[in-house]
């Protein structure tokens, strides 16, 4: 009997959502106890909550995502496996006793120029030389790993923005327009979320913890790094377009101001939007809702195969995204 593609990747998000649920309801009271977040001015929650839930989230994925991943052979998938556990493991120390910034970039990005530097010299985005290229892309690695970071700062937030991504890049799979490998592991993320969102959705019970946010930073960019690779530059950048467009122009503004960018803070969009007077549920649903059109900005993107295309796609994607945080920065009456 042959099994269809598309059921394979249900079974993909759906064993990798029920594992990712067991794991979290065996670690909280190990979370509660050992690894508890408690508020302090720049927080959105305001009771302490348990972080560490993404030792769940990212376990199911390397776990179910990569025994379907690795049928093809696991070599394109080793240096995955070591990198991400890898962040998991900053992320976790991180979590307990913060490290200081220049180890934790340090060991984020030997983390990233595993994944990079060891990529077939054949994968290439554009006419420069290789060992260019590849530093130019750590430098955006370990800028994507650390957003995704700091966007993870509500309830639900993570989930709006790794769905619509995961999902969108398993139908590219579906469709022959990414590798194997990449289209099962962002199966597994999308499963392993949506198991995680019931425990994270607000008042959240659990977070992810920075065990769990960088290291599902790294899983998105490999993901999208490979669709890039396969010649779909303008949808890799569409489809996290809001987390860039945000945390970017933040922390721009941080350093024109002098402040400490890689401190934590409360003037990302999102978070002003809370304090205008969103609700969170208002400020996720809007941000998936967006995301949810990038992502279909995304799929015309693959579809058309054109440069113009491709720079008008761009351009609504931008429109989009700066109208949503116009919005959140401006108080509600």
């Amino acid at each position: 009997m042959i099994v269809h593609p598309a059921a394979i990747l249900v079974t993909i998000a759906v064993l990798a959502a029920a594992m990712c649920g067991v794991l979290i309801v065996l670690l909280r009271p190990v979370l509660q106890r050992y690894a508890l977040a408690r508020p302090n001015a720049r927080s959105s929650h305001k009771i302490p909550t348990p972080q560490g839930a993404g030792i769940a989230v990212v376990g199911a994925t390397l776990v179910v995502g990569g025994a379907f991943a690795s049928v093809t052979g696991f070599a394109p998938l080793l240096m995955l496996f070591i990198a991400a556990p890898m962040l998991a493991l900053v992320g976790l120390v991180d979590d307990i006793r913060p490290i200081p910034v220049l180890p934790r970039f340090i060991l984020q990005g030997i983390a990233v120029g595993l994944i990079l530097f060891t990529a077939p010299a054949d994968l290439k985005l554009f006419p420069m030389p290789l060992l260019v290229e590849r530093t130019l892309l750590l430098i955006a690695g370990l800028w994507f790993v650390n957003l995704v970071n700091f966007m993870d700062g509500l309830d639900l937030m993570t989930v709006a923005e790794a769905v619509p991504i995961t999902v969108t890049l398993a139908l590219f799979g579906l469709s022959g327009e990414l590798p194997w490998p990449a289209t099962a592991i962002a199966a597994a993320l999308g499963g392993a979320m949506l198991g995680f969102a019931p425990f994270n959705r607000p008042v959240a019970k659990v977070f992810l913890g920075d065990v769990g946010s960088l290291p599902i930073g790294l899983l998105l960019g490999w993901g999208l790094l490979h669709l890039a690779w396969q010649g779909y530059v303008a949808a890799a950048l569409l489809l996290p377009l809001y987390y860039l467009i945000d945390a970017t122009f933040t922390l721009l503004r941080r350093m024109a101001r002098r402040e400490s960018f890689w401190a934590a803070h409360r003037t990302h969009f999102y978070q002003q939007a809370t304090d205008n007077g969103f609700t969170v549920s208002r400020v996720v649903s809007e941000a998936f809702i967006l995301n949810v059109v990038l992502a279909t900005l995304a799929a015309i993107s693959v579809a058309q195969r054109s440069m113009t295309a491709d720079a008008i796609l761009l351009v609504f994607g931008l429109g989009a995204v700066t109208w949503v945080l116009s919005r959140f920065s401006r108080r509600r009456h």
